[in-house]
């Protein structure tokens, strides 16, 4: 096998790889670096039909992924609604997501006083969810997003419209110290203090 067939195996693999991805924003770059390889290597073995195929993939990708990153912290991609902590749909996608959100929820079974879902068009791809710890103090029991769209923390939508926590009569949020979400709650507001993360809500 010579270099060149390498570099063909190494694009096919890399688009093989991609779609075995949940996450959309890794399938886009991922499927973009094989798809580039397979043109190349279709277009110098004189493979026309596929080389054009995979330039054009190419192309789409490249289209999606400027679409998706400049859309990542976009006030108009994401919406905000809040519902009840007892709402049907909520609790639907709380026990379609069991498994997963239990790996992100920080006291379970803790019965939430305020509840928020991030949608992307009339997709649900969020959850926020707070409990009254009295004296306005609400703790973020959850922040959780599905794992299509865990690349573009939509959770901060929330956040930024502090808004929804002022009206509820918290002067301040505050969540578990959660080792892989240390870079996310300092991007979203909140500083460590201790063995927790808090962060003021604005009037």
């Amino acid at each position: 096998m010579n270099w060149l067939e390498v570099v063909g195996w190494i694009g096919s693999l890399l688009v093989i790889v991609s779609l075995m991805q949940a996450r959309v924003l890794r399938f886009r770059w991922l499927n973009l670096a094989g798809a580039a390889i397979a043109t190349v290597y279709n277009a110098v073995i004189g493979v026309w039909p596929f080389a054009v195929m995979n330039g054009v993939i190419t192309i789409i990708d490249i289209y999606w992924l400027a679409k998706l990153l400049r859309e990542r912290h976009d006030d108009g991609a994401y919406e905000v609604v809040e519902v009840a902590p007892d709402d049907a749909y909520l609790a639907h996608l709380m026990r379609v997501h069991a498994d997963d959100i239990a790996r992100f929820r920080t006291v379970p079974g803790a019965a939430a006083d305020a509840a928020f879902l991030v949608a992307r068009g009339d997709e649900a791809v969020g959850v926020v969810l707070v409990r009254d710890e009295g004296e306005g103090v609400g703790r973020v029991d959850l922040d959780w997003v599905t794992p299509r769209f865990r690349d573009f923390t939509p959770g901060e939508f929330v956040y930024r419209r502090s808004g929804v926590f002022a009206d509820k009569g918290y002067r301040e949020l505050v969540h578990a110290d959660v080792p892989g979400s240390r870079e996310y709650l300092g991007r979203v507001g909140f500083t460590q203090a201790g063995a927790e993360w808090v962060r003021p809500v604005a009037a």
